[in-house]
């Protein structure tokens, strides 16, 4: 396998996912490895490498720039996500990610949930604190959450149009409308009329944004399901979503674009909305609520599939 400059030992990796959003995960607690794009792609590559959504890196915060910033505000949060697109970009922020790295660095020894013991990680959009529900669920606060179109954009329920392939006959394009939320990186939210339209959604290629933030967005296809009540009488709303995320292409699930799918949709309700969602992905369900800070958390499943070393010529 080869990746540009870097050691030609052997490099030990683990894999994991969160509702199959999936990331190679390496231990690089002494902050030696050389994360070049070229070695990230390598890694995430499905046919040539390990495979993934993206690679994550544990880090000491102390070891970078963005971690020490964290630092200033968090002093515990000592360990660093250094995630990565699968295709060798930075991002800011993922999710399901943070949950895969929480129960990567229990599984290291790095990190204790016992007696309710609260995580802080850093990462580039900020600490981000990790509680184990005793269902075996990572909550996440994934932090403070806007519309960057602003009261207008929540009244008219848009700031922006998508045109994504598949939706009409061949030949023709309509754009459609769609709300922007940022979540420590950027989504772009369209709403479907029916499953029927959310299956028929051809996501192989990037949807065309417009106006498209500077760094590009992810972009969320929802079909909200109406609400429920659960066993201990909350009022919880379901939305149906498909993703594509940048530099990654079509995932089986988004953690940041699940908030961002729950939020929209809870905007377009209007007053009395839940806040409180669960989100279906192709990969599984994941829980979105509102707090009362103006934060928002994630909650999820996290799983840790295999363990390995990458050949490297």
């Amino acid at each position: 396998m080869t990746s540009g400059t870097v050691p030609t030992t052997p490099l030990p990796f683990a894999k994991g996912h969160g509702t199959e959003n999936d990331f190679v995960l390496l231990d690089d607690r002494e902050a030696r490895l050389d994360l070049t794009p070229e070695l990230v792609r390598a890694l995430a590559d499905r046919r040539a490498g390990v495979g993934g959504d993206g690679v994550i890196r544990v880090v000491p915060s102390s070891a970078l720039a963005e971690g020490r910033a964290v630092l200033a505000h968090e002093p515990a949060a000592h360990w660093f996500m250094d995630y990565r697109n699968a295709d060798g970009s930075v991002a800011q922020m993922c999710g399901n990610g943070v949950r895969v790295f929480a129960a990567y660095l229990e599984e290291l020894g790095l990190a204790t949930f016992a007696d309710g013991r609260e995580l802080v990680l850093g990462t580039r959009a900020g600490a981000r604190r990790v509680r184990k529900e005793d269902s075996g669920w990572y909550a996440v606060d994934m932090g403070v959450w806007s519309f960057p179109g602003g009261d207008a954009a929540v009244r008219d329920g848009f700031d922006a149009e998508v045109t994504v392939s598949g939706l009409e006959p061949a030949g023709t394009q309509v754009p459609r409308p769609a709300l922007s939320v940022d979540l420590g990186n950027p989504h772009t939210v369209v709403a479907l009329a029916s499953l029927d339209d959310l299956d028929r959604a051809d996501l192989h290629t990037a949807p065309d944004v417009l106006p498209l933030p500077a760094e590009g967005t992810n972009v969320e296809l929802v079909v909200p399901l109406g609400e429920e009540t659960s066993v201990d009488g909350t009022v919880v709303g379901r939305v149906r979503m498909r993703v594509h995320e940048r530099g990654v292409g079509e995932t089986r699930s988004c953690g940041t674009g699940a908030c961002a799918a729950a939020l929209a949709v809870r905007a377009w309700a209007g007053a009395g909305a839940p806040d409180v969602w669960l989100v279906d992905v192709p990969g599984g369900t994941v829980r979105v609520t509102l707090l009362e800070d103006g934060h928002v958390e994630l909650a999820g499943p996290a799983v840790l599939v295999a363990d390995g070393a990458v050949r490297r010529d």
